[in-house]
Order: C-alpha cells, then sequence, then structure tokens
C-alpha cells in the first residue's frame, strides 16, 4: 500500500476520531466511557481481536501460577 494512501487513511481516521471527542465532549460523555466506547468498538470491528486477547491474558495468568508453583504443566 503507497505511504500517501496510508496517510490519507491515518489523517481521516484522526479527523473522525477527533469528531466524535467533540461530540461526546459536547453532550458530557465522560471520558472514560468514551476510551472503552472507542476500545470496544476497535475489537467489535476486529475480527478474533478480543478472542486473542483473552487467549493471552489467559497464558499471562497461567505462566504466573506455574511460576508460583500452584499449578502444574502438562
Amino acid at each position: 500500500m503507497p505511504i500517501l494512501v496510508l496517510m490519507s487513511t491515518t489523517n481521516s481516521f484522526l479527523e473522525l476520531l477527533a469528531r466524535a471527542a467533540q461530540v461526546a465532549a459536547k453532550d458530557g460523555v465522560d471520558s472514560e466511557e468514551f476510551v472503552s466506547a472507542a476500545y470496544n468498538a476497535i475489537l467489535d470491528a476486529s475480527p478474533g481481536m478480543r478472542e486473542e486477547l483473552v487467549d493471552r491474558e489467559l497464558r499471562k495468568q497461567l505462566k504466573t501460577l506455574r511460576r508460583q508453583g500452584l499449578i502444574g504443566l502438562a
């Protein structure tokens, strides 16, 4: 993908995000609520990303429990 196209897409995305933030601020939306909504929107738009993040967290927790000797390695 040419760099100019990528930059244009990025600029468009940033403009849309800035406009969404302006609307949210005007409507009195809490900043944490806005960030949470934006995060959930990107997860919803990216098939499999939510599951991948859940899997990563589970592997991290299992690694910690194994290191602490609380569970064995199968």
